[in-house]
């Protein structure tokens, strides 16, 4: 089964508005089996919106759209979809109660205005919408099923599950193919390198597909199956990964897609631990990551963003003479603020660090992209220098944290639990 996306509203055409509803549509259509073979993207001009939908009907068998159901003029999806299908506009009771339903929850009156999106064209399916105001509709143009939801991402996720998947399921019937991804997650090699290393899993695996994502400072291995049989899929998926993690080794941080501070968290939460922090060159960005992570005031205590030397020696208790010694950025004086952090908060490990993110700053000893990363925890403490090539500030920043995590993960791992 075949299908297309559309995205609507000027927002979008002109790029104002970035359109991540399709990216999450399609992900969830190719999943349920669905091959997704465009993504288009019009304006509000209700000319172009019909031959878009005309279009579209005459190539695939089914097609979601996103977009035009509010309430102002310039929605005009309803409308487009009348045309396009050859029928009129009525007054739907079933979408009607669906608006009504959202403002008497709210204890909200309903403008005229609103009533407008109970409009829908004679023959569609209402889609409730649970979220919102504007219900949206299901309709067949040509031989194509064209499904209408809101723009606002919540609603839209909300409705594609509750109605779009159900019912693109239904119309497989016993036809339908299961598709599959497969990420892990990589850090502490280049994109190239990671490649060469699992370039190979396509001819150990026929049928499963390879894709490499760059999300700085993580590399995403990504696999892709299709079977009729979800079972024999993900065994297949299953055996590929495992192929792939063994050549990728200790730079795997997860294998089904997590993020190095979602699985740093679950490591502290297994050993039962916690965690304090003293950043400088990062500036707290550890400590964002980290609380990103529903749950993670069950492990960690303290952030201290100790970004001068001052600061070092009154809240860490740095000694003066390590930074008159070695400066601010060296082993000794990350292994110290690590120590500090791990006293002050009476944590289970301590971690640091310090650097030079640039892009100024450097020296022929510590040029730009220089980090020094402590750690402190039950067996001792000690502090670790890493350069990485980068030049601009923001992505040495990530990286230093990135690399910090990692030093972490693996302390961690070492402790098993």
């Amino acid at each position: 089964m075949k299908a297309e996306l559309l995205a609507t509203g000027d927002e979008i055409r002109s790029g104002a508005l970035v359109d991540s509803n399709s990216a999450h549509i399609a992900e969830r259509l190719e999943e349920n089996g669905i091959d997704v073979l465009r993504h288009t993207s019009v304006g509000d001009n209700l000319d172009t919106l019909v031959s878009t939908l005309r279009e579209i009907a005459r190539r695939v068998d089914v097609a979601v759209v996103t977009g035009g159901l509010g309430p102002t003029t310039d929605d005009r999806s309803a409308e487009a979809a009348a045309e396009a299908a050859g029928v009129q506009l009525a007054l739907d009771d079933n979408a009607l109660e669906n608006v009504e339903s959202f403002f008497k929850k709210f204890n909200r009156p309903m403008t005229a205005s609103n009533r407008k999106q109970a409009m829908l064209p004679q023959g569609s399916t209402v889609l409730h919408n649970p979220v919102g105001t504007a219900p949206g509709f299901s309709l067949a143009i040509e031989r194509c099923l064209f499904f209408f939801l809101p723009g606002v991402p919540y609603e839209m996720k909300r409705m594609l599950k509750g109605h779009v998947i159900p019912a693109v399921n239904a119309l497989q019937g016993d036809a339908v193919m299961h598709n599959r991804v497969k990420t892990i997650t990589t850090f502490g090699l280049p994109e190239s390198l990671a490649g060469e290393k699992v370039a190979g899993v396509e001819a150990a695996f026929p049928g499963i597909q390879l894709g490499l994502r760059a999300h700085f400072p993580q590399i995403q291995v990504k696999l892709y199956g299709r079977e009729s049989t979800a079972s024999a899929l993900d065994r297949r998926l299953a055996e590929a990964g495992d192929w792939v993690m063994e050549r990728l080794g200790a730079h795997v941080i997860s294998e089904n897609g997590e993020t190095m501070e979602t699985v740093v968290g679950r490591l502290l939460v297994q050993r039962a631990a916690t965690l304090a922090l003293a950043e400088s060159c990062t500036g707290g960005l550890v400590a964002n990551w980290l609380t990103n992570v529903a749950g993670s005031s069950d492990y960690f205590l303290f952030s201290g963003v100790t970004y001068s030397n001052r600061a070092k020696m009154d809240v860490l208790s740095v000694r003066p003479e390590t930074l008159d010694t070695y400066g601010a950025v060296h082993e000794e004086t990350a292994r110290e603020m690590a120590d500090g952090a791990r006293r002050t908060a009476g944590s289970t490990y301590g971690l640091s660090t310090s650097g030079i993110a640039g892009p100024d700053g450097g020296t022929a000893d510590k040029p730009v992209g220089t980090v020094c990363i402590g750690f402190s925890g039950p067996g001792g403490s000690y502090g670790k220098r890493y350069c990485f090539p980068f030049g601009k500030r923001l992505m040495n920043k990530k990286i230093f944290a990135m690399a910090a995590l990692d030093l972490l993960r693996k302390e961690l791992l070492k402790t098993g639990g």
